[in-house]
């Protein structure tokens, strides 16, 4: 009998109960999934906790999985059963055993790609592909900034910059952490918790400030990255992990010409073909090994609830996956 996890009111990690669910048929356009791994990420503990609003209750949570093919709808081209394949979307569902899912969201999988690499890491490497050839294109000339560099997508965002030939500046919050940092890419790293970070970026730049921040942090670094900016820089704030930053008067950005974005990888994947494209140059990326995921640490899908506990006490950088 398929399974899913069902959310029916937001809550701790207890409201993640593992349910019967019928048996999925597709769709014109569509292909069922038996899914091998799921990935599990910090947008779902905000989901289940509510402080997202965005999966409908009752509801199965969960942005990216991988999986065989079982069945395929009408009109399905290039797809069939026995295909490997992993997905991301911002439509959720993915906590599940078995899954409909949208053909033209199935990416295929290399066979040198583990099932559980593809799940617990499609959604960072499509952000990091998203942060330096699209928000901001990363070129060899560039000195940047990335925050929490030794975090999932940290790591991620370090080893594609520096394969570029960028200068990577990244802060973390320890020794142990800086050592994380500079084995995936980093030239300099910056004990945030010690230091005044932005006077760190201004000795190491020679006062002239780096061409761009990743901030994934949000309220206590931003103010510290607009000062860490060149003339002309650009701020990508991607996330709030120490919560919402506060509004910014355009007067503070025009002393020095700067911009700030924020982007949401979900409204860049919107059209199928780029979709397809970023996830195809992804999966490149890990075969040729410049991007390099931490390995995997397995859960069962029914313990769901222990896998978000699990996720709100690392420390970063990990990847967890649940097993159907």
């Amino acid at each position: 009998m398929p399974t899913a996890i069902v959310i029916r009111a937001y809550g701790d990690s207890d409201k993640l109960v593992l349910e019967d669910i019928a048996q999925p048929e597709p769709g014109e356009g569509e292909v069922v999934v038996l899914q091998t791994a799921v990935g599990v990420n910090y947008h779902d503990v905000y989901v289940r906790s509510g402080l997202y609003k965005t999966l409908g209750l009752p509801g199965i949570p969960g942005c990216e999985a991988t999986g065989v093919i079982e069945s395929v709808g009408k009109g399905v081209q290039g797809l069939k059963p026995g295909d490997r394949i992993a997905y991301v979307t911002g439509g959720y569902g993915a906590y599940a055993s078995h899954r409909i899912l949208a053909a033209t969201l199935a990416v295929p999988v290399p066979d040198s790609v583990s099932d559980e690499t593809a799940a617990s890491n499609l959604l960072r490497a499509m952000t990091v592909e998203m942060l330096t050839t699209q928000v901001h294109r990363v070129k060899p000339s560039m000195t940047i900034l990335v925050h929490a560099a030794a975090g999932g997508v940290g790591r991620m965002l370090c080893q594609a910059a520096a394969s570029i030939g960028a200068v990577v500046i990244g802060t973390v919050g320890s020794e142990a952490k800086a050592d994380i940092a500079k084995m995936n890419g980093c030239t300099h790293t910056i004990l945030y918790r010690e230091v005044d970070f932005a006077k760190s970026v201004a000795a190491l730049t020679g006062g002239a400030g780096v061409d761009v921040v990743y901030d994934s942090v949000g309220a206590d670094t931003f103010v510290g990255s607009l000062e860490s900016l060149a003339m002309c820089g650009h701020l990508v704030n991607f996330g709030q992990s120490s919560g919402p930053v506060d509004p910014i008067a355009m007067s503070t950005l025009a002393t020095k010409s700067l911009s700030v974005s924020r982007p949401i990888l979900f409204h860049y994947l919107q059209d199928p073909e780029h979709y397809q494209s970023m996830a195809a140059k992804v999966m490149q990326n890990f075969q040729s090994g410049v991007l390099k995921a931490a390995p995997a640490i397995p859960i069962a899908l029914k313990d769901a609830s222990q896998a978000h506990d699990t996720l709100e006490n690392m420390t970063g950088g990990g990847s967890l996956v649940l097993i159907p």
